[in-house]
């Protein structure tokens, strides 16, 4: 493959040139003429459609239901709760003219749809027999990022699914808030093979508007956390401004108690950063669009038809799975090798005419570049197999990562070296966002999260008092 079509940084050299050319040449989005925006082409939306059906079908399996909202909220509706509004505002796009004639009222492009679902609500929530009330909505969200922009982590608009739940006590929201977390965590775990650190953000970090934002952090290769997802309790801080009340069975009107969650395109965007390697991407099976491509090696006239065949019943045989044979002519075999190695698809069987004399083929896997040589009767068994292996093995180098750069210390100068390092830190916080604040504009660090699982903690990191968490800071996306 010309080094102009294969990928001409190493990752470990120039990180963030590798993931833009990993990103456009394996064919995953293009840029467009408006800066901050970008187009999903084909393949990169068949890896979110598969991340998608994963989370919809659970969203579904837990009792939610999907529901389309419009892309347009009136700023009134923002400013019902005005810290939220706040929160948003440096970041809306705004709508002021219809063709020529300037609007009465500005519209905002929807940075999240807090707002306008609400407002909707309050017309639909009477009684608690309308109550619990869980819908999603599958669309995109604006947000003015013009300045520091990297395809699928941060643009001006996204893909994602956002969740917005409606429950009679503040129990059963925040136990909706748990759930949501829960198939969160095994989407990235179990599908994507990324693992994750869950807890809670602190009040400066969570949420504008809610009451406690939960997260799940991970760490890229570069040494920088990414949010990869959040569920939200919003108590009643949404349900008053917008008089979201219902009629309880003790016949007296309640406010209600709400949640909001959302995960987005960027979970692409980490799986490159995590998996990836010098040839490009490396996909796990379970999110993989083609999990495994056969390639006939057709040098010439000379048994190319019953190669063909051979790899059409290979097809068949392995039909449970996601399979694309490659039977274009006009490239070479090498051609095709690099190409959907770029790609990541997980295995690659090679069928040549060593392959039908020996009654066998050539397996090839993407994780480790090993090549095995298997009897046709045993593909099929054989290749489930290796491609559960695969997905272990990804998850298990990530976990491998994630512990080795993960440390942690009591002592600030040293907290400062580290940072500059890169990875997780683990240290104690007073719980005092002064603190949080300095160790931010000292050091660029983030409290990325407060772990559910807490270690046992000593004096703060920062000012030395008695710490009340144990704390994970990184410098983040």
């Amino acid at each position: 493959m010309s080094k102009d079509i294969g990928i001409t940084v190493k990752k470990n050299d120039d990180f963030s040139e590798w993931y833009t050319q990993v990103v456009l040449k394996a064919g995953l989005v293009d840029y467009v003429s408006a800066k901050g925006f970008i187009v999903l082409r084909p393949y990169g939306y068949s890896i979110w459609e598969s991340i998608k059906e994963t989370a919809d079908r659970r969203f579904k399996e837990t009792g939610h239901q999907n529901a389309f909202l419009p892309v347009l909220i009136p700023e009134s509706l923002l400013g019902k709760e005005s810290e939220h509004f706040e929160g948003f505002k440096p970041e809306v796009f705004w709508v002021t003219h219809s063709g020529n004639d300037e609007l009465s009222e500005r519209l905002a492009l929807r940075p999240t749809s807090e707002t306008l679902a609400y407002d909707i609500f309050s017309r639909w929530v009477r009684s608690y027999r309308d109550l619990p009330l869980k819908l999603n909505f599958w669309n995109s969200a604006l947000r003015a990022e013009i300045k520091a922009t990297k395809p699928l982590i941060r643009t001006s608009e996204f893909l994602w699914q956002e969740g917005h739940t409606v429950h009679a006590t503040g129990e059963e929201a925040e136990k909706e808030v748990m759930i949501i977390l829960e198939i969160y965590r095994v989407i990235m775990e179990n599908h994507l093979a990324i693992p994750v650190i869950v807890g809670k953000k602190s009040d400066k970090e969570k949420f504008v508007g809610a009451v406690y934002t939960t997260t799940l952090e991970a760490l890229m290769v570069d040494g920088k956390a990414l949010q990869m997802g959040t569920s939200h309790h919003l108590g009643q801080n949404f349900s008053k401004p917008f008089n979201i009340k219902f009629l309880g069975t003790d016949d007296k009107e309640h406010y209600a108690w709400q949640t909001s969650w959302g995960i987005s395109w960027r979970l692409i965007g980490a799986l490159i950063m995590v998996h990836g390697d010098d040839k490009g991407l490396v996909l796990p099976p379970k999110v993989a669009p083609i999990q495994i491509v056969i390639v006939p090696i057709l040098y010439g006239d000379k048994e190319k038809a019953q190669i063909l065949d051979k790899a059409k019943q290979i097809k068949d045989l392995l039909s449970e799975f996601r399979v694309h044979i490659d039977d274009r002519l006009e490239f070479t075999p090498g051609y095709k090798f690099n190409d959907w190695e770029m790609k990541g698809i997980p295995l690659r069987l090679e069928i040549g005419p060593k392959d039908l004399e020996k009654k066998s083929v050539m397996l090839v896997r993407r994780d480790t570049g090993s090549k095995t040589g298997i009897a046709d009767s045993e593909v099929k068994d054989k290749v489930k197999v290796i491609l559960q292996e695969i997905q272990d093995n990804l998850y298990k180098r990530a976990k491998e990562f994630l512990e080795n750069n993960t440390d942690s210390t009591s002592d600030y100068d040293k907290f400062k070296q580290m940072v500059e390092k890169g990875g997780f830190i683990k240290a104690s916080w007073c719980g005092n966002m002064e603190c949080e604040v300095k160790i931010k504009e000292e050091t660029g660090a983030d409290i990325r999260v407060i772990p559910f699982n807490q270690d046992p903690v000593s004096q703060c990191i920062y000012c030395k008092k008695q710490g009340k968490h144990m704390v994970y800071f990184a410098r983040g996306y």
